[in-house]
């Protein structure tokens, strides 16, 4: 493994228990952990026992507040590694260095849940990284949606507070499929564009190793010259971008609500490291307004067809946490932790963002000190005049804590810029205190339209059923109606489709259909597939019977995890298998492969519905048993009767070109 500062450093802070006696905090051993301290064996507890009081305490302040939004996370590290020297166009000192490699932290998550809801429910998703660069922390918040719901941060409370829960009674939870988010969308309509992402498969990913991730805002990169440019941020999966269908994401909840996260874990710890590719795209300071949309519209894509993407390095993950809390619920991320030649743009979302994320975190992490939690130290050296508060770990020395002085010779001192101090990008502003939104934000709906117009057919059927499904829960008539008359503007089929799938009237017809300015294929995830074998998991039904070590050879040599399945767990002929037809699930598996039958009926249905699971989900099947394809599937796209054109369908994905599978 490469050498990582952020893991050397994170070694000071670790400890084992493993053979050492017990004590208290303060290091006194005990000699008993079971028992408190009383007036004889039947008596009170006596308030003496410091040890039961210590450990009890402790016990009772072990939570602390969940994350407000991103409640729900799992995360990493890693390393990223420079492609280039990218110094035309950026002062950041680890995109300036070919082969450069820089130690990161990842937190991937859900939005709406709290930290007990499912991985696999209908939502955005989170994709935050923590640069632990020579020159300091940076923060890359984004998610796996380039777009986002609001555009102004002055509305995201609203927003948050309509997705979540509803007050009156705690529900639904982690789910979009209720009255006052899509009351809420229907009465904000520049979240047009960001729904009908969150209606498509990009929101029920198949694993984080197989999302994209997009800064969202509209930062500035600038060089040493002064020269900025406009940049959007992008994280492209190596893997490629995959999706679950809703069936199956609506059972994985149920099955194994931990999908994700166990995805992530397990794939990490048998080396099949997630890589991600970080490109930009990129706008000259000169060339902001040459856009018929405005360019800090945070509701707004930059298309690549007109602005292409730059690849400036990779990142790997390669090693899980060792304490979950201390790291990934300790790691406080924030957009406004940048390096020297990164900037901001005045994109009114992410000027609120700059504030919001440190509010947060000081009621969250229990004050102003949580970046000398050990996750969020940077592992250049730190000097300020801050002192004291919650949580103080630095002991500093000294008795100067303010600026300027001459007991300590005026330091820590100020370091200018062409010495490679912080200066952000002089731009010059003018204009009226006011409360308002730019004339050229009020486009809602044209790139809501060119999204949809530049899906495949089969992901235009995904969106129309997942309106259909979640409008289809709103309780209160009008706002079915509003939502069906909104997205008219978008399509009029999709509306109409809509309408009769929910209940109500075909949207009026006075409402227009918006053109859409050009056809964008990066948008279409089945436009631009990337097929891959390595780290997908297949079941393998066997019994006495099967050939089970030739099957799980074969598999195996192509990088596939192979899970045995039967009748009973145990072991078959020296093989030990993983899961009874009770314990496995056909939804937890990439493809199944039925290599046995079984003598009793009932034990035969069960296999029968794990085929059907696999097939109407759209995944690759296999029936080996005899040699012989079920009669019902026969013929049908990824179906076989061999290993070797089983991992051939396999490694295309899912074959949509099922018309008969009903998932």
């Amino acid at each position: 493994m490469t050498n990582n500062k952020k893991l050397e450093q994170l070694e000071q802070f670790k400890a084992s228990d493993a053979g050492k006696p017990i004590t208290t905090n303060q290091g006194v051993k005990i000699t008993d952990d079971e028992h408190s301290l009383k007036v004889g064996d039947r008596g009170p507890t006596l308030l003496e026992d410091f040890h039961f009081r210590e450990k009890m305490t402790h016990f009772d302040h072990e939570r602390i507040p969940e994350r407000v939004v991103h409640a729900r996370g799992t995360a990493a590290h890693g390393t990223f590694e420079c492609y280039e020297d990218a110094s035309d166009i950026t002062m950041a000192n680890f995109l300036n260095q070919k082969g450069k490699i820089t130690p990161v932290f990842v937190r991937f998550s859900t939005v709406a849940g709290s930290r007990g809801s499912a991985d696999t429910v209908r939502d955005a998703r989170g994709f935050a990284t923590k640069f632990y660069t020579e020159e300091g922390n940076y923060d890359l918040v984004g998610n796996n949606i380039p777009v986002f719901f609001i555009q102004d941060a002055m509305k995201f409370p609203d927003f948050v507070h309509a997705v979540k829960p509803e007050p009156h009674n705690e529900i639904p939870q982690a789910q979009s499929a209720h009255d006052t988010f899509w009351d809420f969308v229907a009465n904000n309509q520049e979240s047009a564009h960001m729904v009908m992402w969150h209606m498509s498969d990009r929101s029920i990913p198949r694993s984080y190793r197989t999302m994209e991730g997009f800064g969202v805002n509209t930062f500035r990169f600038v060089n040493e010259a002064g020269q900025a440019h406009f940049v959007k941020f992008h994280w492209k999966p190596v893997l490629g971008v995959h999706s679950l269908v809703w069936d199956e994401a609506q059972k994985i909840a149920g099955k194994d609500p931990d999908f994700h996260r166990r995805d992530l874990y397990e794939n990490i710890e048998a080396g099949n490291y997630p890589q991600y590719e970080l490109c930009v795209q990129l706008i000259r300071q000169e060339d902001e307004f040459n856009f018929d949309f405005d360019i800090l519209d945070p509701t707004k894509i930059w298309p690549e067809e007109l602005v292409p993407l730059r690849k400036l390095g990779i990142m790997t993950l390669n090693r899980n946490v060792d304490n979950f809390f201390a790291e990934t619920e300790q790691a406080a991320f924030h957009a406004g932790h940048v390096v020297r030649g990164i900037d901001f743009s005045n994109d009114p979302l992410l000027q609120g963002r700059l504030f919001s994320y440190t509010d947060t975190q000081l009621i969250r992490l229990g004050g102003p000190n949580f970046h000398e939690l050990p996750i969020n130290r940077p592992v250049c050296p730190f000097h300020n005049n801050q002192r004291d508060g919650y949580n103080r770990m630095t002991i500093n020395k000294g008795q100067v804590s303010y600026h300027k002085n001459s007991l300590q010779q005026n330091t820590p001192y100020e370091v200018p810029a062409n010495e490679g101090g912080y200066e952000h990008y002089q731009e010059k502003v003018e204009g009226r205190k006011v409360r308002a939104r730019s004339e050229s934000f009020k486009d809602h709906f044209s790139q809501a339209r060119m999204f949809w117009e530049s899906m495949t057919p089969v992901e235009q059927e995904h969106i129309t059923k997942a309106f259909s499904f979640e409008v289809g829960k709103v309780e209160d008539k009008g706002v079915r109606q509003q939502v069906v008359d909104m997205f008219a503007n978008v399509s009029r089929p999709l509306a109409e489709t809509i309408a009769k799938n929910v209940g109500v009237m075909p949207p009026d017809a006075s409402i227009a259909e918006v053109t859409a300015p050009f056809i964008s294929k990066a948008v279409s995830m089945y436009e631009n597939p990337v097929p891959f074998l390595k780290s997908k998991k297949v079941g393998v039904i066997v019994n006495e019977e099967s050939n089970i070590s030739a099957i799980k050879q074969s598999l195996e040599a192509q990088g596939i995890t192979v899970e045995l399945i039967s009748n009973h767990q145990g072991e078959i002929d020296g093989q030990p298998i993983d899961h009874s037809l009770e314990t496995a699930s056909p939804v937890l598996y990439d493809g199944l492969v039925i290599a046995a039958m079984f003598n009793d009926t009932v034990t035969n249905k069960k296999v029968d519905t794990f085929a059907d699971e696999i097939y109407n989900h759209y995944k690759t099947l296999a029936f080996l048993h005899q040699g012989a394809v079920s009669e019902e599937y026969n013929q049908h796209p990824g179906v076989t009767d061999s290993v070797d054109d089983f991992i051939d369908a396999l490694k295309l994905g899912r074959h949509f070109d099922r018309t008969n599978a009903t998932g």
